[in-house]
């Protein structure tokens, strides 16, 4: 059998007399004696309109045949208006570039607005239309990209000579060196915490619309200290203020429970931090306490503080910080405990340990160094860049 009646009877409301019979007339070619009869019989399609059905097959196509021709059907936007892709090109690149020109140079270019900009133009075009000709032009909706540097120190690169040299002679005298920041502080409660986390579909976690404070559960305020030669974190969480006071106590803490363990040979230690906040190179209180820390540990402690701008390049936030991020990501913050807990159990594939302290200690803001105090300390600054590189010998 060449055709099953039941399948041009499923087809038969769709087709016109024509269509009917060039179908008809197409299952007969290459059939055997016969086939004519046969297909008639299952089609219901008479003779004659299966043999005329055939000669039609052997003629083109024609416009009336009632069938869209190639190249048939309405022309695509481009088509009707060419200079459209060229306009739309040119407002999205001259107000990104900042073109004084530019209709668009100081409003949003949203699809609606690059679309009424076009209309007034006199290109014909919906919103709908503007955003697939921008996708197919290779344009997407992009955001901001932090890459760009502030004014550089100009001797910023000389600085980051001086401390990989440091660096590297400590390594040699197998000395402790610490990269040391103040973490941003996080609020404590039921807030939404960015990054995702696996849950069955519609039971992601529930938190606050808005991130005020808990006056009684308050804040965690991380104070990092990364182990450079052994790629170990110790992170100190305070719970009042980033004070200097609060940023020597951290590094005294993990002196005390680290680091005296793991340099019992230790004469030196090199710390490594930014340029402002509570380790900052201004700081009076920052230097005191450095002072007593090395007349309390009988170590020589030296400082080289990142050039001024160059605060995302401390080695602090891509080894300790960045793996602290992404172990607590779409998890709130509920409790010390919390925040305690996830930062302990931070590991990365490059065998990253980290342990975590929790400091109740109250810190006060405000106290004062006078310079008479400053002036007394037994501190000893390098000839390149003083007030960035200086030690503090014990007593």
């Amino acid at each position: 059998m060449i055709v099953n009646s039941q399948f041009f009877e499923a087809l038969k409301p769709h087709l016109n007399e024509k269509t009917r019979r060039l179908i008809a007339a197409a299952l007969t070619i290459g059939g055997a004696r016969g086939a004519t009869s046969q297909v008639s019989k299952e089609t219901g399609v008479s003779f004659r309109e299966i043999r005329r059905g055939l000669g039609e097959l052997n003629l083109p196509p024609t416009k009336t045949s009632g069938f869209r021709l190639k190249g048939g059907g309405r022309k695509t936007i481009e088509e009707i208006d060419p200079g459209l892709s060229i306009a739309l090109k040119d407002l999205v690149d001259s107000s990104t570039r900042g073109d004084p020109q530019s209709p668009l140079l100081w409003t949003s270019k949203s699809l609606r607005t690059l679309a009424a900009e076009l209309n007034a133009q006199n290109h014909k075009v919906s919103y709908h239309t503007v955003g697939k000709i921008l996708e197919e032009m290779g344009y997407s909706l992009q955001g901001n990209i932090k890459v760009l540097e502030g004014k550089s120190h100009p001797d910023r690169d000389a600085q980051f000579n001086f401390i990989n040299k440091r660096v590297k002679a400590f390594m040699r005298m197998a000395q402790p060196i610490i990269s040391v920041d103040c973490k941003k502080h996080e609020l404590i409660g039921n807030y939404k915490n960015n990054g995702k986390e696996y849950h069955l579909k519609g039971n992601a976690p529930k938190v606050k619309d808005h991130d005020f404070i808990d006056k009684e559960l308050g804040k965690g305020i991380p104070y990092g200290i990364y182990d450079i030669i052994n790629n170990s974190g110790y992170v100190n969480v305070g719970v009042t203020h980033d004070t200097s006071v609060f940023a020597v106590n951290s590094i005294k803490n993990w002196w005390n429970s680290c680091g005296i363990d793991l340099y019992p040979n230790a004469t030196r230690l090199l710390i490594t931090a930014d340029c402002g906040g509570s380790n900052g190179y201004r700081r009076k209180l920052w230097k005191t306490e450095l002072a007593k820390f090395a007349d309390e540990s009988r170590l020589s402690i030296s400082v080289c503080h990142f050039p001024v701008g160059t605060s995302k390049w401390n080695i602090m936030e891509h080894r300790l910080f960045s793996a602290i991020t992404t172990n607590w990501r779409g998890r709130p913050l509920i409790s010390l405990e919390v925040i305690v807990n996830l930062i302990a159990s931070t590991t990365t594939t490059s065998c990253l340990t980290v342990k975590c302290n929790l400091d109740t200690e109250n810190y006060e803001n405000g106290i004062k160094v006078s310079d008479k105090e400053l002036e007394s300390l037994n501190i000893k600054r390098y000839k390149f860049h003083g007030d960035w590189n200086y030690t503090f010998n014990p007593s």
